[in-house]
Order: structure tokens, then C-alpha cells, then sequence
């Protein structure tokens, strides 16, 4: 890896670098969430989200659920997959923007709840 000894040229260098991180995760520009009233029939579900990516992309049927480590957001399963197992119709490859996504709906649904 070749070092950068020209003081323009590492400046250029890092600005770029903040862009690509930047543009690394998507962003979320909206939230809704739909809490259940609190009844034995629900069991760990707690209620439903939808989110906007980048005014872009909508994921309908988020759940927020209750599990033995608190809160948790889960994703919308096929519902026409035949296997033992679920499978999911989307969900976020990096570890980053499922943190992300995740932050932003329970913010939220702590926000509903209160």
C-alpha cells in the first residue's frame, strides 16, 4: 500500500473516504409503528413498523418483539414457503444497518408506548 506524502493529496483522500462511509448504510427517513394494546393473545409480538429507506424503499411488516434479551425488530416471513424453517422476504445484510434500522423503530416504539 503505497503511503500518501503530499498533504492536498491525503486530504482528498480522506474526504472521499468520509463519503463512502456516508453512503455505507442506508439511511432510514421514516418510521411508523403500530404498538398492540396489552393482552395475553400476543404473545412476543408487541406491535408492527414500517420503514422508508433513503425516501426510496418501503419494508412493510416489521414486528417488534419481546425476547429473552429485550426488544428486538423482526422482519416479514413468506408466507407461502412450504419448509420447516421461515424465510424471510427481506432483511438487512450488514450488521451496521440492522443496528440502524433496529435503533430507529424501537426509538420510535419506545416514543408510541410512553
Amino acid at each position: 500500500m503505497a503511503q500518501v506524502t503530499d498533504k492536498s493529496a491525503g486530504k482528498s483522500a480522506d474526504s472521499a473516504a468520509q463519503k463512502v462511509a456516508q453512503f455505507e448504510c442506508l439511511a432510514v427517513t421514516n418510521v411508523q409503528v403500530f404498538p398492540f394494546k396489552e393482552g395475553p393473545s400476543m404473545g412476543h409480538m408487541k406491535g408492527l413498523a414500517t420503514v422508508v429507506l433513503n425516501d426510496q424503499m418501503l419494508i412493510r411488516g416489521l414486528r417488534v418483539m419481546d425476547g429473552e434479551n429485550g426488544l428486538f425488530v423482526g422482519y416479514p416471513n413468506d408466507p407461502f414457503y412450504k419448509g420447516e424453517d421461515f424465510r424471510s422476504i427481506c432483511n438487512p445484510i450488514t450488521r451496521q444497518l440492522r443496528e440502524h434500522i433496529e435503533n430507529c423503530v424501537l426509538e420510535k416504539y419506545q416514543a408510541a408506548v410512553a
